[in-house]
């Protein structure tokens, strides 16, 4: 079953075409504003209808963030189109354009022959989105916008550990036999020297909050 995501803030256009699409057998997923977007990306659809004008980011913006870690056409919903926008629409990553109002039919038939022909070798990589923290588990790497953080192997997979895991606590012995396991030589004291580096490695970009510190228990991932 093909997957869609559809953003857009007008929640009228949002349940009509889930209702439309589901008929149709997709899975459909949905969301209200550029951040809910962002977020849903990280489920890898197989399409995504981008309305243009969004709160919390617009879809330029969305496509522009994650154009680099989703393979899947990117089809903007707007109703208007003037060159300019096309121009800043394709520069973002962007397909193709759909313009409102639009017929159900067309845009069924719009959406299969993206996926048709554009269900490019299913490489889709497994990335989660936290704000401007990207964290991609295929490549084993983080970034912040289009700048990847120079992390430590260890490091990254303390925040691979809990960011797939988000809002868990893990204290740090249990982070230690994860990560280090339950055969190595050393004590899981090493594991807050690791949490500054990683700390100290986000702040430089503001984005330190994610990695919180739950007194008295541990450490937890939070979007």
């Amino acid at each position: 079953m093909y997957s869609i995501l559809v953003a857009d803030d007008e929640k009228d256009v949002v349940s009509l075409l889930k209702d439309f699409l589901e008929l149709k057998g997709y899975c459909v997923y949905t969301a209200n504003n550029g951040k809910q977007a962002i977020e849903q990306a990280s489920k890898s659809p197989d399409l995504i209808l981008l309305d243009v004008n969004m709160p919390e980011a617009d879809g330029f913006e969305v496509c522009r963030r994650i154009r680099d870690h989703v393979s899947c056409p990117i089809l903007f919903l707007t109703a208007r189109i003037e060159d300019e926008d096309k121009i800043q629409g394709f520069a973002a990553g962007g397909d193709d354009y759909i313009i409102k109002p639009f017929s159900l039919e067309e845009i069924g038939a719009r959406i299969a022959a993206h996926i048709r022909r554009d269900h490019r070798v299913n490489t889709s990589n497994n990335v989660r989105f936290f704000g401007d923290v990207v964290v991609d588990y295929s490549n084993k790497t983080v970034s912040v916008g289009n700048e990847a953080l120079d992390l430590a192997n260890k490091e990254y997979r303390i925040i691979e550990l809990l960011s797939m895991n988000t809002g868990q606590v893990f204290d740090k012995e249990r982070i230690y036999e994860k990560i280090w396991g339950y055969d190595a030589e050393g004590d899981s004291s090493v594991i807050a020297e690791h949490i500054r580096r990683i700390r100290a490695k986000l702040g430089r970009y503001d984005e330190d909050r994610h990695l919180a510190t739950v007194w008295g228990m541990g450490y937890k991932w939070i979007k």
